[in-house]
Parts: C-alpha cells; structure tokens; sequence
C-alpha cells in the first residue's frame, strides 16, 4: 500500500509451483468471472525475444542491457547437473523425458492503481516492468544452478537471514540500487 494513494493503489504478486511445464488452468482458484479477466503470460527462459534489449536510467544516464550472454540458458550448461542448454524445444524435449524434475512458477500478479486519467497506463506499465523483472530473475535462477542446487534448507535460511541484515543496512545508508523501469519509446 502507498501512504499518498492509500488504498487506491497496491501491487500484489502471489506465487505458486507446480510440478509441471505451465500446463495446469487457474491455479490460484480464482472465480469463473475473475479468471475471465486474466491475461495469461507465458514466459520461455530460453527465448532471447523476451528479453528487453535495453534500458534506460535517466536519473544516471546509464545504459544498459537485460540480456546477459552468462544468464542465457540457450547457452548455459550445468556442470553439476548437465541440463542445458535449452533450445527452442527444451519444453517438448523435457515433457517426454520422465527422469528429469519439473516445475513452473505460476505468478498472478494484481495491480490497482485508482487515479482517473492514468489507470489503464500505470497498470500497463507495471505489468510489462513484472513480466521483465520476472523473465531476468529465472533465466538468472536456471543459469545459477550450480550455485544452489546443492543448498539445503538450513543454508537457505542462513541466507535469508544474512539478506534481510544486508537489505536493512541498505535501507538505512546508501543509494537506491536494483531494476529501474525500461525506457518505454
């Protein structure tokens, strides 16, 4: 929630996996009439079309890109678990292949942003910047592998913890860091 807007604009974002390849229908439950409304996203870590070319920072007049030849999984293999990389079939390939695990995110993203005049164009905007933080993040997560495959819950949590400390000190000195919006022409 956001202390001008008040209850005219939020953004949530609710996850589920699922051992699937992005098959299965309304996962999150959502009624027939509200289920109706959704637009249905799907997102190919492997596909380099998906991924914005650049992206523009005018406070800092930076440039730079989204893709990332190390976070390609059309490019990356594992060494510890051989997957990769993923050509333009990897979905078909890995839904014929019983051995190997399988999981989608589903993501229902909501956003209300109540303010006559630019409703339609904020929501738009923010859902495009979702689908570009969310394509980044898995490719990353597919490329990082070997980085985590072999954590286990009590490293994860270690982690978390030692995040939450870092992100608390960063919030309390320092600059803003982390993804801006893409440059919109």
């Amino acid at each position: 929630m956001n202390e001008y807007m008040k209850d005219d604009f939020f953004i949530k974002i609710e996850t589920w996996h699922k051992p699937d390849l992005g098959t299965s229908e309304n996962v999150h439950n959502l009624d027939p009439n509200t289920w109706k409304t959704v637009e249905v996203v799907h997102i190919d870590i492997a596909d380099r079309t998906q991924v914005e070319p650049g992206a523009f920072l005018m406070t800092l007049e930076l440039n730079w890109q989204d893709y990332k030849a190390d976070e390609d999984p059309a490019l990356f293999q594992s060494v510890k678990t051989k997957r990769g990389p993923l050509g333009p079939n990897w979905k078909k390939e890995l839904a014929t292949d019983e051995e190997c695990p399988k999981m989608c995110a589903y993501k229902l993203v909501t956003i209300k942003f109540k303010w006559w005049g630019l409703q339609n164009k904020v929501e738009n905007f923010i859902q495009k910047q979702e689908k570009r933080i969310f394509t980044n993040f898995h490719r990353q997560l597919f490329c990082w592998i070997d980085k985590w495959i072999d954590l286990t819950m009590e490293d994860i949590r270690r982690m978390e913890d030692e995040t939450q400390k870092e992100l608390e000190a960063l919030r309390n000195q320092g600059q803003v860091r982390g993804t801006s919006a893409a440059n919109d022409e």
